[in-house]
């Protein structure tokens, strides 16, 4: 099992990234209602602190193609996690133009909704609560939707057990990993051994 630490904007932030090896780190852009947002300039001097084996995940929202474009073209990211209203059409775009993974976000609250992530042309979906509450949603609506896919929304150190009985391809934790808005290293460190340790 997978995990990301989203959210990143410090360069402490990527020390701890470094020291303690997820699988992905994440970076919010061109978001600015969002305490994590960070510039693409910014994302980029981050990224020249990161450990070269560590993608980096740029979380958009409702953004013009080209500029995810640009940001995967131009290296500043690894792969796009599209979080707004973004049509199928608009992933496949981008995946032929780029050449790179791209992500989409599915807020779930039905049946329907669950459909929709299990028919998308991402390459890898994630199934939320929605915008950054840090609240999770009712994971007994999760069946097998027929694909790998992430799971965000509400994790912490308390829950990641009994997430991972969801069989999730990847754990994305954001407001979990942090104590009073800020990046929390202890945090950090304990979700990761605990995802770690999950079979």
């Amino acid at each position: 099992m997978k995990i990301k630490i989203c959210g990143l904007s410090r360069p402490e932030d990527i020390e701890a990234a470094n020291q303690y090896r997820p699988d992905y780190i994440g970076f919010i852009l061109h978001f600015p209602k969002s305490h994590r947002n960070i510039t693409p300039l910014r994302a980029q001097e981050l990224r020249r602190r990161l450990s070269p084996d560590i993608p980096a995940v740029g979380v958009t929202v409702n953004q013009p193609l080209e500029v995810n474009a640009s940001l995967l073209k131009d290296g500043i990211v690894d792969v796009i996690q599209l979080h707004g209203q973004e049509p199928d059409r608009y992933v496949r775009q981008l995946q032929e133009q780029t050449g790179k993974p791209v992500w989409k976000a599915f807020r779930i609250r039905s049946e329907a909704d669950l459909e929709a992530a299990a028919s998308s042309s991402a390459d890898l979906v994630l199934l939320d609560n929605g915008y950054g509450t840090g609240e999770a949603f009712d994971w007994t609506m999760i069946r097998d939707i027929g694909r790998p896919f992430a799971l965000a929304g509400g994790l912490h150190t308390g829950n990641l057990d009994d997430a991972a009985k969801m069989n999730p391809y990847l754990m994305d934790l954001s407001s979990g990993a942090e104590t009073d808005g800020v990046k929390d290293v202890k945090k950090i460190q304990k979700l990761i051994e605990i995802v770690r340790r999950i079979p």
